[in-house]
């Protein structure tokens, strides 16, 4: 078995993250006991010294927003599909040298495969940040070519644009407001309540999209997974994301494959539901 190690995830905010808890499961699941995975809250400004601190006990870190993008620069290696996408999510310590890794792309196709969305018709992603630009990666291993994007602000989504250049895809820039296509794989890349006019739309008279992502875990089912399973459409979470990209990277840090994916899941799973129970904070 590998030698003790560390990981953690990071992120700014980090407090509510579920990627411990997915992989201390995991750990425990693969006898690997010594390990420990924690989350520390850490931006932009602190990432650069965070990392060169990172001594020989240290296996890998998750980053969330907003490192994905920062981190490129830090790294001695850098796989040719986090570069095309534009950002790592992931960096595995080996050698006395820093991999970058993409595992978001990855996990997204294998939580639309596992729904049985593996080759869409066409799609639609809402918003141009670093998890849409992953999304690009995803519609391009299912076969697509295109994408529609609805963005807010079409002069912000310069790194989507440039992402799908390197992708060899076609993006298509539209207002925010605008309606998506009947039939469509839906990709929600937006924060909590930011798709809720789609959610009123999904849930009306016309067919609507025939799957949807949403990439919120927290709370759900959003608003909009809600009307799209109401509407008769294939619904992913943004916990099958998570889980299956958590994963990947849990592969990546300790070389044990595969990772113990029924156990990460019912690990998640429970503390989701834990946390439902809370009170408001």
């Amino acid at each position: 078995m590998p030698d003790p190690r560390r990981s953690a995830v990071l992120g700014s905010p980090i407090e509510h993250s579920l990627s411990p808890v997915l992989h201390t499961a995991a750990y425990a699941a693969l006898g690997l006991t010594d390990w420990a995975y924690t989350a520390i809250e850490c931006d932009e400004t602190r990432l650069p010294a965070l990392i060169a601190s990172c001594g020989r006990q240290w296996a890998g870190l998750s980053l969330t927003m907003p490192l994905k993008r920062a981190v490129l620069p830090l790294l001695d290696r850098t796989e040719p599909l986090a570069a095309e996408v534009g950002g790592a999510n992931t960096v595995v310590f080996a050698r006395g040298e820093r991999h970058g890794y993409n595992t978001d792309v990855p996990g997204m196709v294998a939580a639309l495969a596992e729904a049985g969305v593996t080759a869409p018709s066409g799609a639609t992603i809402l918003g141009a940040g670093a998890t849409a630009c992953a999304a690009l990666a995803a519609l391009r291993a299912t076969g697509l070519a295109s994408a529609v994007v609805l963005v807010r602000d079409q002069a912000r989504a310069g790194n989507l644009l440039a992402a799908a250049d390197r992708l060899g895809m076609e993006a298509d820039l539209r207002p925010f407001d605008s309606e998506v296509r009947d039939g469509d794989l839906l990709v929600s890349t937006v924060p909590a309540g930011a798709a809720d006019l789609y959610a009123e739309r999904t849930g009306g008279s016309r067919p609507g999209p025939a799957a949807v992502l949403d990439v919120v875990y927290a709370p759900w089912p959003t608003p909009l997974a809600q009307a799209a399973a109401k509407s008769g459409a294939v619904v992913v979470s943004g916990f099958d994301l998570l889980l299956h990209q958590a994963a990947r990277q849990v592969e990546l840090m300790t070389g044990l494959t595969p990772a113990p994916l029924a156990q990460m899941r019912a690990a998640g799973e429970a503390e989701l539901t834990r946390r439902a129970t809370l009170p408001p904070r």
